[in-house]
């Protein structure tokens, strides 16, 4: 009744006192209208002034959702507004970072922009928060100071810009130093900061581990299972056994052939063996098929393993096996809520937050040698230009030869190590068979557009306290790109099967990136005399690729890869095959990984159901009514993983560089801006010169070229620039590294060339 008021073209914004006369709602009543009014609020229906007059939505107010920022500010992305908006810090109210929140626009913009920073210019609208809808924070990890009465907490999260205040008693016995969680029990206001009381004292800010735990808890990662979960993994057996069918070399259901390195089979030639009954009938014994996994020297949650040959038609057969969860992960038992409630396995520098529990993820369900282990298979016949011809997918039963590491494996098809080559004997002419279908494989990709994003990784070695012992880049080498090459074929052939069988799935998408913002990247790149071509508005991926193998080892390259990569849109889960505009495929998925990932393990139910029969109608519902939320779950918190692994990484640089306050460092210019120079050092380690720190001159930013040039002495500082550096200080509690520029540095450069 309420909104078809307002709606009315007569009505005019009334108080609630005005509302309640002209709707003859006595006085004792008065209260159930403010629920009404306020509830309506908060679900957006309809909008409420400054002054407390209420009327549609859109005459006073939008909702979106507040971004901080440390220095008091904000911005409020709106659905549908193509710029954020702008909250000065004396009008933010009681909003925090995260908070979904009502805004009144008080200032439009003087001409539209874009939020990228890519040559936008004017004004961005101004408005102030009036409401919060939904707190974002319940629960905020960070730094305790002790004052005489009281206590105050000063979060972790730069962007929650406000101390929360801590009221005598409410410590738990916490003191200066101590890292806490605090329960808001007050959000605060324009005139008063948030209140809460500490419900757990992680440690002292020292302590060996207090720091990433800080982060385990900032973000809310899940440690230990549930006691449910843990009961339920009790009966999941430590081995696979298969009845009546042990284990015997060189036998296989591969009719006429026997088991041995390099054995040419078809996907024709593949039986099920029917006699084994109960859960294992149907799958194929591919137990004396040479096989092997490759993966780093650290991973424990083995989940794919590789078999190759060629057939009498000199086709590959590539045989991608994947660890068959789903036959010990029964959908909605506590394990199943358990893993969907993670959703994803989390790689911190010091810990695995796994979303399956140990018993699984390095046990049975991790295709460990020497063991035999359930696989869901994706069989696949490759001819020589990387097209599939022909494939199965099948339940399987494995026995992995041997564990590879991609040290192991690139020494052989790479490096040619004799003593490597000589130790792995037997499998050497396999490692060439993959390298081969690998290479073939990525130039397929290449010729139709696939981007190939190239970003220096670290490796962050700890002791035994969690202290950094050394940062080195960590590169992909051929034995890496042999399994991506192989997983991502798995992955397009798997999407490619389900999307023509029309049944409920998950997809990874990666849709097209905005014209705009590409628009604002083809300008950008322009400064530095490159183009990229467009067709009304959109851009074909060959496109950026040629952009990336055009600035490939130039200085702007770190630059403008990161800006191309920012410019493009997250990709994500989704029901709708959308395709995937990185890859350049109509169809892909996540099939390869479901000991870590929720969306891989969700498909291998549905692929298993289909084998056995397909989906009755009663399944297909079943699917299509719970896959949305799977797919906006499982996004969502496969960023909140993302984050919080490059925090942690941030963390660790940060405390490792503090070993070396005064030292100088040889780098690269990596980022020129408006308050300084951003410098890389080969460990991967970035820290800020700030514009402050250089003194000899008055440096103005040239925008256009990324460049700071000096007034009086025309120096200049360019992007990919060598440059040499002392370490000036570090902030844990920021995970930020500062730099000055190193004593007589050009001296010593100039010296070396001989000038």
């Amino acid at each position: 009744m309420l909104t078809e008021l307002m709606d009315d073209k007569a009505y005019v914004p009334m108080k609630a006192k005005e509302l309640a006369i002209l709707l003859n709602i006595p006085k004792s009543q008065r209260e159930d209208l403010m629920e009404v009014l306020n509830a309506l609020v908060a679900e957006g229906r309809i909008g409420v002034s400054k002054k407390g007059k209420y009327g549609k939505a859109e005459t006073f107010s939008v909702n979106g959702i507040f971004s901080g920022h440390p220095k008091g500010f904000g911005f409020v992305t709106v659905e549908g507004m193509e710029q954020d908006v702008f909250i000065p810090e004396d009008k933010t109210g009681a909003a925090l970072h995260g908070d979904r929140v009502q805004i009144v626009v008080e200032h439009d913009s003087r001409m539209s922009g874009s939020r990228s920073g890519m040559g936008s210019g004017g004004r961005r609208a101004e408005g102030a928060v009036i409401r919060v809808l939904e707190h974002a924070n319940q629960e905020i990890v960070g730094y305790y100071q002790k004052n005489k009465n009281f206590g105050f907490v000063i979060p972790d999260n730069q962007k929650l810009a406000k101390d929360i205040f801590i009221p005598q008693g409410c410590d738990m016995g916490a003191v200066t130093g101590h890292k806490v969680v605090v329960k808001i029990t007050d959000f605060g206001s324009e005139k008063h900061k948030p209140e809460g009381r500490v419900t757990e004292i992680i440690g002292h800010v020292n302590d060996p581990g207090t720091d990433i735990l800080s982060i385990v808890r900032a973000y809310g990662l899940p440690e230990a299972f549930p006691q449910e979960v843990m009961e339920e993994i009790e009966d999941i057996p430590e081995d696979v056994t298969v009845p009546g069918q042990p284990y015997v070399p060189g036998q296989t259901d591969i009719p006429g052939q026997p088991a041995k390195p390099g054995s040419p089979y078809g996907i024709s030639d593949l039986t099920s063996h029917d006699g084994w009954g109960g859960e294992l009938s149907g799958r194929l014994d591919l137990r004396g098929l040479q096989t092997v996994t490759i993966d780093g020297e650290d991973a424990k949650d083995l989940d794919d393993a590789v078999t190759i040959c060629r057939d009498n038609q000199g086709h590959y057969i590539l045989g991608v096996h994947i660890a068959d969860v789903s036959h010990y992960v029964k959908e909605g038992s506590p394990l199943d809520r358990e893993a969907f409630k993670r959703s994803t396995s989390v790689y911190l520098v010091d810990r695995v937050i796994p979303m399956l529990p140990h018993k699984l993820s390095n046990g049975i369900c991790s295709l460990n040698a020497g063991t035999d282990r359930l696989a869901l298979s994706c069989i696949m016949e490759v001819d020589g230009q990387g097209t599939v011809l022909d494939h199965r997918i099948a339940e399987t039963v494995i026995h992995v030869d041997r564990r590879m590491t991609y040290t192991a494996v690139n020494a052989i098809v790479t490096d040619r190590d004799e003593a490597v080559m000589a130790e792995y004997e037997d499998f050497v002419p396999m490692f060439d068979c993959m390298k081969e279908l690998a290479d073939i494989l990525r130039e397929s990709r290449r010729k139709r557009g696939a981007i190939d994003f190239d970003f220096p990784e670290s490796k962050i070695v700890l002791d035994g306290q969690g202290k950094p012992l050394e940062i080195k880049p960590y590169e992909r080498n051929a034995a890496t790109r042999i399994i991506e090459d192989f997983m991502l074929l798995a992955n397009e052939t798997v999407a490619e099967d389900y999307y023509w069988q029309s049944i409920p799935f998950l997809y990874r998408s990666h849709d097209n990136p905005d014209p705009e913002k590409m628009k604002q990247l083809g300008t950008f790149i322009n400064n530095f005399g490159y183009f990229i071509k467009m067709q009304h508005g959109e851009i074909h991926p060959k496109e950026l690729q040629k952009l990336l193998d055009k600035i490939e080892g130039t200085p702007e390259e770190a630059l403008l890869s990161r800006l191309t990569l920012r410019s493009m849109k997250q990709a994500k889960y989704t029901t709708q095959c959308s395709g995937h505009f990185g890859l350049a495929t109509r169809y892909y998925t996540h099939f390869t990984s479901p000991i870590r990932r929720y969306p891989d393990l969700q498909i291998h139910r549905i692929i298993k159901e289909t084998l056995k029969g397909g989906l009755s109608d009663k399944r297909a519902g079943h699917y299509e009514k719970i896959l949305p939320e799977v797919a906006v779950q499982t996004s969502a918190l496969e960023r909140r993983a993302d984050e919080a692994e490059r925090e942690t990484d941030k963390l660790k640089k940060c405390e490792y560089m503090s070993r070396f306050i005064g030292q100088d460092f040889d780098g690269a210019i990596s980022g020129v801006t408006n308050w300084g120079l951003y410098v890389e050092l080969p460990n991967t380690v970035e820290g800020l010169v700030r514009m402050s720190d250089l003194d000899d001159d008055y440096y103005i930013f040239d925008e256009q070229h990324y460049e700071l040039i000096g007034e009086m002495t025309k120096k200049t500082y360019k992007l990919g620039q060598p440059i040499r550096v002392t370490v000036s200080s570090t902030d844990r509690l920021l995970r930020t590294v500062d730099f000055i520029l190193a004593k007589d540095w050009e001296k010593h450069t100039a010296d070396e060339k001989g000038e």
